[in-house]
Order: C-alpha cells, then structure tokens, then sequence
C-alpha cells in the first residue's frame, strides 16, 4: 500500500532527525564531504576491481612526475623502474625521461589508456618549447607496479 506524507509533516520529522544526527558527531568534528579528496584513505580506495592503478592514478602519477619542467632528482632516483633507469644512465648528452636536450618551458599529460591484460597504462607526453616549438613521446605506467612508477618511455614521434 502507498502512502502519502504532507510537506508539513515530512519538514516536521526532518527538523527533528537532522538535530539528533548533528549531536551524534563529536564537537569540532569536521563534515566528512571535506576529507574525500585529501588523506590516506583517498588513496586507498581502489577503482578496480584487482587493486591495479587505474587510468586516474596513472594521469596523476604522471603529472607530478614530470611536473612544468621534468621530474626532479628525487623522481628520477625513487620513481623509475630500475630498467629505465639504467637506460637513462646510457645516453650521455640527452634526457631519456624527457626525451630531449633541454628542459622544456611546459609539459602536459594526453589522455591516459590502460591495457589489463598487458599489466600497462600510458599517455602521450607534450613538451612545449621556447619559441612554441612542440614534442611528445609516450610514457608507460605499470599497472601493478607498488609504489606507482615509471616503467618506459619511447621516444618515436
């Protein structure tokens, strides 16, 4: 059976059970709308379904890794797989991370793709240059890696 409630009364039962709920929370207890996106347990909540990174972990990964500029030292030392660190360390006179000389005036993250079954995601890397001039190269995240890393990067346009 249907039942119908007035405005009145449903204004009514709510002015009573939102004071009970507002009690109910320690004083000086902040709303819990304002901690979803900072802390640790925003980072703890997995999208999928295998605890792997997802495409939203992987473009923000990448965005603080390669930042305005290019990763910085402590990203190159802590945040690359060991394979590509090691081939970073073989090309003498050029950037392997960044696949250049120099360092570009500002870097941005494409649209990330992730491929299960391969254990990967990547996103084009554009690199802007002084005089506007363009670059990109595509980096690859693993999916499993733990922390997060940087696995590969191939330079081909």
């Amino acid at each position: 059976m249907l039942r119908t409630v007035s405005r009145g009364a449903a204004v009514a039962a709510l002015g009573v059970a939102l004071p009970l709920t507002l009690a109910a929370v320690p004083a000086g207890a902040a709303p819990v709308a304002a901690h979803r996106s900072s802390g640790p347990a925003a980072g703890a909540v997995r999208t999928d379904p295998n605890g792997r990174h997802d495409a939203t972990d992987i473009r923000r990964f990448l965005t603080a890794f390669y930042g305005y500029h290019g990763p910085s030292d402590w990203a190159r030392e802590h945040q690359v797989s060991d394979y590509l660190r090691d081939r970073a360390a073989q090309t003498e006179g050029y950037d392997l991370l960044l696949c250049a000389q120099n360092t570009p005036r500002e870097i941005s993250i494409g649209k990330v793709t992730t491929a299960q079954s391969a254990g990967v995601g990547w996103a084009t890397v554009t690199t802007i240059w002084d005089g506007g001039d363009r670059g990109s190269f595509t980096a690859y995240v693993g999916l499993d890696s733990k922390p997060i890393e940087l696995q590969d990067v191939d330079c081909a346009p």
